[in-house]
């Protein structure tokens, strides 16, 4: 198994891997579960060693908390088999590390891991199954899993009386963020206020006592010795302070309930998956959570982190993690999949022929290769495009036409033109002609046709070569269409459509496109029916 269990924050997938170390220890394997910071390791080993209690297996927690002693008698433990579950950070990942019989690697937060770590994973995992769970998967894991290289879950339902978090995109505020402090210490809850820089985080949490002198305000980075950081976050999680100002360290899976305010500022600098799993640390109780990510006063946001900040202000909804992922992977492109560098040649090829390459690559080495036949080429007096007068900005006609080549079936048409005609209105004559030709090329596709041209009036469709039609199709056509279709064999073989005459310009031209179609469809009867595509003689 190489499974990918993608889930909101406090959705449960810690829950799945609990039953998942379980069931595998009680089938005599090991179990290692890998976390990204020594708090969230910290919080796992106290979760499993509460749920297994009753039962007789041993957990061992591996990080910089323990002492270097602590650490090679675990180690020792390990290789001899006596610990059963091992939880740990990067440490896991050392060379010295060695399992009796591991049998399940649990990764959590696998998008704060890096290539080289992943790297130095595969070979743990080649004889191992492995579960990870990214709240927002990142956009290279995200698309290993929709291309079929890894498997992938979904947990959508939320958990019972979840509210969505309330989120404000803004410009930094002294009184907003006065007054959202004052509002969550008013009904006896905490905020975190994350400020990413450590030099000068002492700086700021003077200046937030000074905005609001009652609160009592905590500090916790990442470069604290790891006793007092244990401290702060553990008299912090009891309710010693009203505003904790820390890092990014609290992003990755910490469980307070009591706080329900998180503030961000220079929201701007951090990443899409990171701003989502900051807002997952607050609304996980039955209370309503506000997150606000702010950018500093008059600042010109660059074009990315204007997209970041508009998909985490879009994506409110329960359940959002998912569709965040997706927005990531259409915003930074999925990457190189096999080295360990950060980023393949998308750019090189555009994004839907690389992802089209890229699962035709797979398909070969799983056995499933098909020879495709190319689509139709169309060459008619008609004009298909979209005018600028119908959509007005660039980008999005670009991202129309993106969505129209990667058209692979009629009701894809369909779907695209109902969500053209909802966002930009009544088709003009030129956008239904572009659909219409996707149409008949889908259609030809599958009846083995190369060209569709006009000549002296005549609609012909020539067929690929080496490709003919059997007596029956041949008849099937000259039957129902008797008299305005012709046949005509030969290398290769040509259909006519006498009179087909077409105006040149604008005109739309209803009679042809429904010719073409009612043509095609007649011949494919029996496939549309049965929704098997036609085995093209060239395939075999």
């Amino acid at each position: 198994m190489d499974r990918l269990l993608c889930g909101d924050v406090g959705y449960g997938k810690t829950e799945v891997a609990m039953r998942a170390a379980f069931k595998a220890i009680m089938d005599g394997k090991q179990v290692a579960v890998l976390a990204p910071t020594t708090i969230l390791a910290q919080q796992h080993f106290q979760t499993f060693t509460q749920r297994f209690s009753g039962y007789p297996v041993k957990i061992a927690v591996l990080s910089r908390f323990q002492s270097p002693s602590e650490q090679a008698r675990i180690i020792r433990e390990l290789r001899a088999g006596i610990v059963d579950l091992v939880i740990g950070t990067h440490r896991l990942l050392s060379r010295d590390i060695h399992f009796k019989d591991l049998g399940l690697l649990i990764i959590d937060e696998e998008q704060k891991f890096g290539v080289a770590h992943k790297e130095r994973l595969k070979e743990l995992k080649k004889n191992v199954d492995a579960l990870a769970l990214p709240a927002t998967p990142i956009p290279r894991t995200l698309y290993m899993s929709m291309v079929g290289i890894r498997d992938i879950s979904m947990i959508e339902t939320p958990p019972e009386d979840r509210h969505p978090v309330r989120t404000y995109v803004m410009e930094f505020n002294e009184k907003v963020i006065a007054e959202a402090i004052r509002r969550e210490m008013a009904r006896k809850g905490q905020v975190f206020f994350v400020y990413n820089r450590v030099e000068t985080i002492d700086r700021m949490a003077v200046y937030l006592q000074g905005l609001v002198p009652e609160a009592r305000i905590a500090i916790a980075h990442g470069q604290m010795h790891e006793d007092t950081l244990e401290e702060v976050m553990l008299s912090f999680y009891e309710g010693s302070a009203d505003v904790l100002v820390c890092t990014t360290i609290i992003e990755n899976g910490l469980d307070i309930p009591n706080v329900n305010t998180l503030i961000v500022y220079d929201a701007d600098r951090l990443g899409l998956a990171q701003l989502y799993q900051l807002r997952g640390r607050v609304g996980r109780s039955n209370r309503v959570a506000y997150a606000y990510f702010t950018y500093r006063k008059d600042k010109v946001l660059a074009e990315r982190a204007e997209k970041r900040l508009a998909a985490i202000r879009d994506f409110t909804d329960l359940g959002s993690g998912f569709k965040i992922a997706l927005r990531d992977l259409e915003i930074r492109g999925a990457g190189n999949l096999l080295g360990p560098e950060q980023h393949g040649h998308i750019a090189a090829v555009g994004f839907e022929l690389y992802c089209r390459l890229l699962e035709e690559a797979m398909k070969e080495r799983q056995g499933e290769k098909k020879v495709e036949p190319p689509d139709p080429v169309i060459e008619l007096a008609v004009d298909a495009y979209l005018p600028d007068t119908y959509i007005r900005d660039s980008g999005q006609k670009v991202e129309i036409y993106k969505k129209v080549a990667a058209l692979r079936s009629l009701e894809e048409v369909d779907a695209l033109e109902e969500e053209i005609k909802d966002r930009f209105g009544p088709l003009p004559a030129p956008a239904v002609n572009l659909l219409e030709t996707v149409r008949v090329k889908i259609l030809g596709k599958h009846l083995g046709i190369s060209t569709i041209t006009m000549q002296r009036g005549d609609v012909i469709a020539r067929l690929l070569p080496g490709v003919s039609w059997d007596a029956e199709r041949v008849a099937k056509l000259l039957v129902g269409f008797r008299g305005e279709v012709r046949y005509q064999p030969g290398r290769p073989p040509v259909i006519r459509w006498p009179r087909g005459r077409v105006p040149a310009g604008t005109v739309r031209p209803d009679r042809l496109w429904g010719l073409l179609k009612q043509t095609f469809k007649y011949l494919l009867e029996e496939e549309i029916a049965k929704k098997q595509e036609y085995i093209h003689p060239l395939r075999g």
